[in-house]
């Protein structure tokens, strides 16, 4: 007696499913924006690979990829609610920092070109150390003849040949020689 029996039907893995678990992991492994752009489709992907699993009668496997998807998921959401609030607020006063100094340091190279066009001023004209010039005296020795600006919003006092220019912006003044 020969008997045959029909073909098992094989099931089928939920791409949705598969989706899920590759969406949360590299929601665990790439940068914080990278976190949450892939975390969010991979909960998603997850929610409804199950559901189609669970209405497919069988025909569907993959609800452990679907779980772990979901699972990679939320953690990536966490993770990005949670860390880059906290890298923001570590950046920001940074930054801000960072802006400061290179205005400050603008600032301090326009005191010296303007020292510097000073001297020039002093030996082309032949004046004293004492002598005080305008800017428009020191506009011609000048890079792009054009007197320079505080980018803080100080205000520049030229002084005297021998004295430094100074700026009225705290902080904002040559180091000594």
């Amino acid at each position: 007696m020969d008997q045959t029996f029909p073909p098992v039907p094989q099931q089928k893995t939920s791409d949705l499913a598969v989706w899920s678990l590759t969406l949360g992991v590299i929601s665990l492994t790439c940068c914080f924006v990278c976190s949450i752009l892939t975390a969010i489709p991979a909960v998603i992907c997850g929610h409804k690979a199950l559901s189609r699993i669970d209405n497919s009668g069988g025909a569907v496997s993959g609800k452990g990829l679907a779980i772990a998807g979901l699972i990679t998921g939320y953690i990536g959401i966490a993770f990005a609610v949670f860390w880059v609030p906290l890298m923001m607020a570590i950046a920001i006063p940074n930054f801000v920092k960072a802006r400061q100094v290179a205005m400050q340091n603008a600032c301090i190279n326009n005191l010296r070109e303007i020292q510097a066009a000073k001297n020039e001023w002093a030996l082309e004209k032949d004046k004293s150390q004492g002598d005080v010039p305008t800017e428009d005296d020191l506009t011609p020795y000048l890079a792009g003849h054009k007197f320079p600006v505080c980018p803080a919003g100080g205000k520049y006092v030229i002084g005297a040949v021998t004295n430094p220019p100074t700026c009225s912006f705290p902080g904002h003044e040559l180091p000594p020689d």
